[in-house]
């Protein structure tokens, strides 16, 4: 059975919006749009690249099934063209420019994010300088901030889901992929099963309440991996993983931090804590002196930190769970080469679910 909560007056899960005011056009995509090229896919999403004709603008099309697993999940769609919405004055996040819709798919044309996922820069060899790190945390936190004003969570937060408007020199931050977010204060508790295991919090995994302190767990395992190179609770296998998780095993050994400032390790241990109430939020996160101490840098376009050997790099080459498993959590994200990653695999779904 879902662990899922209805709004009983829409008939929505809890936290899901249904009104919009982008109109979704029928006219066919072709007709006003050049696809240019496919930049990811995913089991219930493809992402193309695409030039509108008109004004010879790029964007990145988002194709997203009606129908998955024999479900009808237009409403999901809906709602997430809705997050976009509320969102459109948030810079840190992706913004929606319209939406088509074809027999089996709606699209979403959203604004391209030349640079790719942050996710390439975890996994280099080189790993980015600090300032330029705490420059990306910073606005990334510009972003959860303006969501959480706004009583929504994204609840996917991932290097995955974290876009660069460009890559040399390296752009700002996009946030995209809000399929799982949700809007607090609804319908009471919220409460689901959802994320990628190595970036949800403990209370996800023991299905307490989700809070905006939800999104500030996994801005801590983000920073932890921008600036170790390393994932601070993968393990061998999802189980292992969520036990990390549940139990808040976080390796700050000298071995991994030994390139790493003190004020970094500290940002990281404050958010990664298994009590929500007790991690600053988005606001009072973005006064830590570690992500001003380098800001005023000169140099922010310094050379890499020294090539480092990772103890664990094993963890990056482990294969993909079963995408075809639909009573977890998304595979672990350690298969790397797609450049965008999709929430559709990425939430845990009852069989009666979309």
């Amino acid at each position: 059975m879902s662990r899922r909560r209805l709004d009983s007056r829409s008939g929505l899960p809890a936290g899901l919006l249904s009104d919009i005011q982008t109109p979704i056009s029928t006219e066919p995509l072709e007709s006003v749009y050049e696809i240019t090229g496919e930049l990811g896919r995913g089991k219930f999403a493809v992402v193309k690249r695409c030039v509108e004709k008109s004004s010879g603008k790029v964007f990145a099309a988002k194709f997203l099934r009606k129908r998955r697993r024999g479900r009808d999940c237009r409403s999901e769609v809906i709602h997430e063209m809705a997050v976009l919405e509320m969102s459109h004055n948030n810079n840190r996040v992706v913004n929606l420019h319209a939406a088509h819709e074809t027999d089996h798919d709606i699209v979403l044309i959203l604004e391209y994010a030349a640079g790719g996922e942050i996710f390439d820069h975890c996994v280099s060899d080189e790993l980015l300088p600090e300032a330029q790190i705490t420059r990306l945390i910073r606005q990334t936190l510009e972003g959860v901030h303006n969501l959480h004003q706004s009583n929504l969570v994204h609840l996917d937060l991932k290097p995955q889901n974290i876009l660069l408007t460009g890559l040399s020199p390296l752009g700002d931050i996009k946030i995209v992929d809000f399929g799982l977010a949700r809007r607090l204060g609804a319908v009471g508790e919220l409460r689901e099963i959802l994320g990628t295991p190595e970036y949800v919090a403990p209370e996800v995994l023991n299905y307490e309440p989700i809070t905006t302190a939800t999104d500030l767990w996994s801005v801590g395992v983000i920073a932890y991996m921008l600036v170790t190179g390393e994932s601070p609770f993968v393990g061998d296998d999802k189980q292992e993983t969520y036990l990390n998780v549940s139990q808040v095993n976080v390796d700050y050994s000298r071995e991994n931090f030994s390139m790493v400032s003190e004020l970094a390790v500290d940002f990281i241990r404050k958010l990664l804590v298994k009590a929500p109430e007790d991690r600053p939020s988005a606001a009072e996160c973005m006064s830590h002196p570690w992500l001003w101490q380098l800001c005023l840098s000169p140099d922010l376009t310094a050379p890499t930190r020294p090539v480092r050997e990772r103890s664990c790099g094993i963890k990056w080459a482990a294969p993909p769970e079963d995408p075809e498993d639909k009573e977890n959590f998304l595979e672990s994200p350690h298969s790397h080469a797609k450049r965008f990653r999709f929430d559709e695999e990425s939430s845990t779904r009852g069989e009666g679910d979309c």
